[in-house]
């Protein structure tokens, strides 16, 4: 569906005022998949709001008109419509009973044949009712095309528009519904290399791949006229997505603001499972994000923060000399680190992480070099991740991230991974 808002009064044009209900509408039409093309504004001006009807006529589905609703000579908007479509303005009754009740409610207001106005809609319009002012909305379709017409004081227009317009639309429209994948371990430039063909032909559902710090995600959207429906298109495109070159071995959710650490937390407490951490240049990181879920207690009692080579051999009891031979960035001291973590807590799992965050080397290793160690009652096993190109506090989120990986894989696999 094709929209088109057309915003009425002279105020607007003159800059007294800012259109904001323009912006309203648009964010809202678009909730429901409704594509806005056009926004107008025209002054108080029968000939000229005629023009504007005429062209949006022949290019929208649906034309929104608010402002000049109102009691006064200039307010034209319902009056211009009516003999656009060759219609009457006939009365709503229970716009005439509110204002009715209103004015009798205030004796000292001066009522005037202007004021029936407010309580006119045009012939075969489906009133909107005003909640909060005296000005009845309305909406009806007239060769194919459906018009609505609104208040302009913004404190009338939302509520109406919320209450009454928006659940009539959502009947009548189809609507936008969303998927968010969620990859880690590969690039941007890389996932879209691979998926170049269903990108070029995308037609419903639509692929569009967002780059954010350390992973990327791809949102599927289609409309459609319920959930199921949706959810049968956007399970295709996911099923085409996931067979290309072994994506599905990097998909590790699914959702906006779900993350590696909420996954892996999940995993860890169905599976009722324990976990620790012995980290050093990413000095707690890991068991903060831990900690950030409600529950953390039940998977996580404590774990260790060695920054130095010497906290390393006094609070991991690791042979000092046996650290400085095979040096703190390397496979033996990660694999030491998780091992002794997990007997000293007695946790399931020990994830460990050493390297260099930066911006200068150590022990000759470039910064971005990261050892992953990872522990459990089957063994122990290390990872080199090479992060190049970061920041100091890329490399260590980054960093972060892999070690997450590592377990939800681990916890994942039907082979035992250490």
């Amino acid at each position: 569906m094709k929209a088109e808002i057309i915003a009425v009064g002279t105020e607007i044009l003159l800059g007294q005022i800012v259109n904001t209900n323009a912006q309203f509408l648009s964010e809202k039409l678009a909730q429901l998949g409704i594509d806005v093309y056009f926004q107008t504004a025209v002054g108080d001006n029968e000939e000229r709001l005629l023009s504007v009807l005429e062209i949006a006529k022949g290019r929208s589905d649906l034309v929104i008109l608010c402002g000049g609703l109102g009691p006064t000579e200039d307010d034209l908007t319902k009056q211009t419509l009516a003999k656009f479509l060759g219609r009457d303005l006939v009365f709503d009754q229970a716009a005439q009973v509110r204002l009715d009740e209103f004015f009798a409610s205030r004796p000292a207001s001066a009522r005037t044949p202007n004021n029936e106005r407010q309580a006119q809609i045009v012939a075969g319009s489906s009133p909107l009712p005003n909640v909060t002012g005296l000005a009845v909305g309305g909406i009806l379709v007239a060769e194919g095309v459906t018009y609505v017409v609104l208040p302009g004081p913004p404190s009338e227009l939302k509520p109406m528009v919320n209450q009454e317009l928006l659940p009539y639309l959502s009947e009548t429209s189809e609507q936008l519904y969303s998927r968010v994948l969620r990859f880690f371990g590969i690039g941007e430039s890389r996932l879209v290399t691979l998926l170049h063909d269903l990108i070029d032909r995308q037609t419903d559902p639509t692929i569009a791949p967002y780059a954010k710090t350390g992973e990327v995600t791809i949102r599927l959207s289609t409309k459609a006229y319920s959930q199921k429906e949706a959810d049968a298109k956007l399970a295709q495109a996911e099923k085409e997505i996931l067979a290309v070159d072994r994506l599905s071995d990097y998909l590790y959710g699914y959702g906006e603001d779900n993350s590696l650490a909420q996954v892996v937390f999940d995993l860890l407490k169905e599976k009722r499972k324990t976990i620790t951490a012995a980290e050093s240049l990413t000095a707690g990181l890991f068991q903060a994000r831990l900690a950030d879920f409600a529950g953390a207690s039940d998977i996580f009692k404590g774990g260790f923060v060695t920054y130095s080579i010497e906290e390393k051999a006094k609070m991991l009891n690791i042979p000092l000399e046996e650290l400085k031979k095979h040096g703190v960035v390397s496979d033996f001291t990660a694999k030491k680190m998780a091992e002794q973590s997990r007997l000293l807590t007695g946790a399931d799992w020990a994830v460990s992480l050493t390297g260099v965050a930066g911006p200068d080397q150590l022990e000759d290793q470039p910064a971005g070099t990261v050892f992953i160690g990872l522990a459990s009652a089957q063994g122990t096993l290390s990872r080199k991740v090479l992060i190049g190109g970061r920041s100091r506090s890329d490399v260590r989120y980054i960093a972060v991230l892999h070690a997450f990986n590592l377990v939800r894989q681990a916890l994942l696999s039907k082979e035992n991974l250490v």
